[in-house]
């Protein structure tokens, strides 16, 4: 249900889209009451009246970096993953991929191209591109 409203909002921005997709493949941080209260919005479409949700990934990032947002090391990358790539806030990208494991990263590698506007590109891990 989460997965569909925060999916309703990102529509159409490759930023917002990709960002929600690794929030959602990660598969930790929606399901947490205090992510839910500190950095989620739900509300209606203004144009289709559609529920939805919004990530407001600033207050994520402010609330991650004051501890209010207690995560193991792979969570917080990710976090700051997706808050880099939808509102830009500023990430140190070697810290953010070293120790994610292989699903992480592949989640954040298939971020990278979405938001790039390669959304249509196989992705896995290990795999080749040709």
């Amino acid at each position: 249900m989460r997965a569909t409203l925060l999916r309703a909002w990102a529509k159409g921005l490759f930023t917002a889209e990709a960002a929600v997709e690794l929030l959602i493949g990660h598969r930790s941080w929606l399901y947490r009451e205090d992510f839910l209260e500190i950095a989620v919005e739900f509300g209606q479409g203004i144009t289709s009246g559609a529920v939805m949700a919004a990530v407001d990934f600033e207050a994520a990032s402010r609330a991650l970096g004051a501890g209010a947002l207690p995560c193991s090391g792979g969570e917080g990358r990710v976090l700051r993953i997706a808050a880099s790539i939808a509102g830009g806030v500023p990430v140190d990208l070697g810290e953010a991929v070293t120790g994610l494991d292989e699903n992480n990263a592949a989640l954040a590698a298939a971020a990278v191209l979405h938001a790039a506007g390669h959304r249509d590109l196989p992705m896995a891990a290990g795999s080749e591109r040709r």
